[in-house]
């Protein structure tokens, strides 16, 4: 007898339909054809033992199972329901009346459970697209799959029970969310543990993370250990405005892909804050792998990215980051596959300014020469640091802040800020597509929104002559200027506006190349 099941691939963070034809003939052989991977070829163990611990019966029949189209390759355990669920229509055990409105999903165990898998968001998203009535799910991953509109998901247990539920028989109950309902998941709000009133002292510093997140702008932090860099850095996600339902989706994506929803978990509301330790290698770090699976810059999707140490990271790790901070998406090419991760974030990367990390400290002496703070400071390349748009040197808080009563400005007043700050950019560029925020803008725009008065283009001038910057670093110092003024409500770019953001190219000031 043949019958057909379906279940889904995932190529980077978008779900293809596979479709699983399962054939019962004479004989006593088992084979799987349709470019299946280890996990899958291992199925029959799992299923068979699973079958048996739940008092059904494996075919003592020679069972083939196609997996198409066969040019996809398949991954994953989640195969494995899907799989149990068409040998047992073809063998007769259970109804195949609702099997081609159903798409399955789900790793077996050995006494019938069944378990938890990664994807299982945009798997969902794919059933709806491609007409399904339902998705079946491990009962651990309807937080995620429930957050899609309008398709039964069916939350399984075990085997029993989906099989009861094909056969028509009571037991699991369907949930469905309907367009413009709000579940529990999505009504949670945000949930950070920490917050920018901890932080005392670092006014110059909280600006210009202010700045930062007014205007999607890269930001790096050059002080001595114990300064409040990775505090701040910590904080940075505090500050930027809640995430839209779309961007929500988005990230909930790419973690589901990667593993990371934990069980019973919706959709992610609070941005991610990511923090790669720097001895990361650049798979780690961009994604991709045997089994490909976003990296540390895809899964601040939407976030931040904090790279601490800066210089400690392997040269060739920091490099693969010039794409993404350019295209805020990833390209993985390999030799079996080809896949694209976004990668949207918002990049914060601390550094000291020496190896010991004392130079230019007011208390503490540097015992590192010239030459050595050289070596150590070439470890970034030029190209990179040009598309960092702040360079903010963070100074050690004197004794009296630290012990005074004086609580810092509280996150929800800086992102007031910033909110106000965006919504004057989403209104200016209102009606162009892939433009939302200031960092974004290109030449054209950039020429049309950042005019300067004359004092401004003297001040951007003799920095261009004097610090010898770069074509990127005079864009950037302009984009910087037009967030400025957007924190003050002003039309205009004001010479003061241009000179704050020439003085955020610490770096620069320095006369490092790179």
């Amino acid at each position: 007898m043949l019958v057909k099941t379906y279940s889904c691939a995932v190529r980077g963070i978008d779900a293809i339909r596979i479709s699983i034809e399962v054939n019962v003939t004479q004989g006593i052989r088992f084979f799987i054809v349709g470019l299946a991977d280890n996990a899958i070829r291992e199925s029959q163990q799992r299923i068979e033992s699973a079958l048996g611990n739940t008092g059904f019966q494996w075919p003592h029949y020679r069972v083939v199972i196609n997996l198409a189209p066969a040019d996809i390759r398949k991954e994953g355990t989640h195969f494995d329901l899907p799989l149990a669920i068409g040998i047992l229509a073809a063998t007769g055990q259970v109804s195949a009346d609702r099997l081609e409105e159903y798409l399955a999903l789900g790793e077996l165990s050995l006494d019938g459970s069944v378990l938890p898998v990664r994807g299982v968001l945009p798997m969902v998203l794919m059933a709806r697209r491609e007409g399904f009535r339902g998705a079946i799910v491990p009962k651990k991953n309807l937080g995620e799959a429930s957050v899609v509109e309008g398709i039964e998901v069916v939350p399984a247990a075990d085997l029993t029970g989906v099989v009861n539920f094909l056969n028509g028989e009571e037991g699991i109950i369907p949930v469905m969310r309907e367009p413009g309902s709000v579940t529990p998941e999505l009504a949670k709000s945000e949930n950070y543990r920490v917050d920018f009133s901890d932080v005392r002292g670092q006014e110059a510093v909280k600006r210009a993370m202010l700045i930062a997140a007014a205007g999607g702008h890269h930001l790096l932090l050059i002080g001595s250990p114990g300064s409040g860099k990775s505090m701040m850095a910590k904080r940075l996600a505090t500050i930027m405005p809640p995430m839209s339902m779309d961007e929500s989706l988005q990230t909930t994506i790419v973690h589901s892909v990667a593993g990371r929803v934990g069980p019973d978990e919706g959709l992610i509301r609070s941005r991610p804050f990511r923090s790669p330790h720097h001895s990361s290698s650049h798979i780690a770090l961009v994604g991709g792998g045997s089994s490909p699976q976003p990296g540390e810059i895809s899964l601040a999707h939407n976030g931040v990215l904090f790279l601490d140490e800066l210089p400690e990271f392997r040269r060739h790790v920091l490099e693969v980051l010039r794409q993404p901070l350019e295209d805020r998406e990833i390209h993985v090419s390999r030799a079996h596959y080809r896949v694209v991760y976004p990668s949207d974030f918002l990049m914060v990367a601390a550094m000291n300014p020496c190896p010991c990390g004392y130079y230019n400290h007011p208390e503490k002496e540097c015992n590192c020469g010239p030459g050595i703070i050289k070596h150590y400071l070439s470890r970034i390349s030029g190209p990179l640091l040009d598309r960092i748009d702040i360079h903010m040197e963070v100074v050690p808080v004197p004794f009296r802040d630290l012990s005074g009563h004086k609580e810092g400005e509280k996150s929800s007043v800086m992102r007031k800020r910033v909110i106000a700050a965006r919504n004057i950019q989403k209104e200016r560029f209102s009606g162009i597509i892939g433009v939302s925020i200031n960092a974004r803008m290109g030449p054209d725009l950039r020429r049309k929104f950042c005019n300067l008065d004359r004092a401004g283009q003297s001040i951007i001038r003799v920095a261009m002559e004097r610090l010898g910057l770069s074509a990127r670093a005079y864009d950037r110092i302009l984009k910087v200027a037009r967030t400025i003024a957007d924190l003050e409500e002003s039309e205009q770019v004001m010479a003061s506006h241009v000179a704050e953001a020439v003085n955020y190219r610490n770096l620069d000031r320095e006369g490092w190349s790179g």
